[in-house]
């Protein structure tokens, strides 16, 4: 009665030790393991035949660090076990040396501490088809990769962070440096003087301010050209006597209302003297009063009678 009392004892150990290795949670850092041997598994091939010839070693792979800790323990109350580094072919052992226990009796145990990354299979020399495999795994292996992934993600994040500040700050210094260049490429008399003016860039925002004779005739600050040329029409009639002073005054480059990010020059004047052309829309008027002067003298020509 106390042998069975002791087998069921040693069996639930078993039992509860191979469920311990085999949970994936129970060694995450694989520092320790511990193996054990099946009841009667000397008597018996039931075991080997019941895991397809594997299955006599609880757990039978396990896991360990370089440098961890594997305890191989006979908890078999019926028999005495080995635990022989090497492979098995049918009765024919192959040790290689690795870690011997020698016959170990029931409840006794043996630590090795294995010194390089691989599989280690083994057997019992005594009962040849118990048979296992230990997978040596570099120490902590599982345990750093996702630290080491987070730690390359972050360097790459942050030279890529680098990289963009610097592009920007090249970018800018490239904006401080631009030459703004403003000319009025026309000027019609469109009910008053329209003028065009071209720009060298894109989003200029300037203030525009006309005079004639020292009087302000236009005048509109914080102006915003998304292209690169802009049309103002002034209340005012240049001519060679008496010229229209147009002044351009740059405020920055970039977008309205978000001034703080504005670049390229700021405070440069470009002025211009303009004397307006006629635009075809006068042009058109000169040409229709023309036909109405020939068709009025046309119907006052005086016809003689005979």
């Amino acid at each position: 009665m106390k042998t069975k009392a002791i087998s069921s004892i040693f069996v639930l150990f078993a039992i509860a030790a191979g469920m311990a290795s085999m949970a994936p949670d129970a060694f995450a850092d694989h520092a320790e393991v511990a193996i054990v041997t099946v009841d009667e598994s000397g008597f018996s091939q039931t075991c080997a035949e019941a895991q397809g010839g594997s299955g006599c070693y609880v757990p039978v792979t396990a896991t360990v660090d370089v440098g961890g800790v594997v305890t191989m323990t006979n908890t078999d109350p019926t028999g005495v076990h080995t635990f022989t580094s090497g492979t098995v072919d049918g009765f024919a052992p192959s040790p290689d040396g690795v870690f011997d226990t020698g016959v170990l009796m029931s409840g006794d145990a043996f630590e090795w501490v294995p010194e390089a990354a691989g599989e280690q299979p083994y057997y019992c020399m005594l009962h040849t088809w118990m048979i296992g495999t230990i997978i040596v795994q570099e120490a902590a292996a599982e345990e750093h990769a996702d630290d080491h992934a987070a730690e390359e993600a972050a360097a790459a994040e942050e030279a890529a962070a680098a990289e963009e500040a610097e592009h920007a700050a090249m970018e800018h210094a490239e904006a401080e440096d631009v030459e703004l260049m403003v000319m009025i490429s026309d000027a019609q008399v469109m009910g008053g003087t329209q003028i065009e003016l071209e720009f060298n860039v894109l989003h200029l925002n300037y203030d525009l301010t006309a005079t004639q004779n020292g009087e302000v005739v236009f005048e509109e600050k914080g102006l915003h050209s998304m292209e690169l040329i802009a049309t103002h029409q002034i209340d005012a009639l240049g001519s060679d006597e008496n010229p229209i002073d147009v002044e351009v005054v740059s405020l920055g480059i970039g977008a309205p209302g978000d001034e703080d990010s504005w670049t390229g020059p700021v405070g440069q004047v470009t002025t211009a003297k303009v004397v307006p052309e006629f635009g075809t829309i006068a042009m058109m008027v000169l040409a229709v009063a023309i036909i109405s002067i020939v068709a009025v003298t046309a119907k006052s020509r005086v016809v003689p009678r005979f």
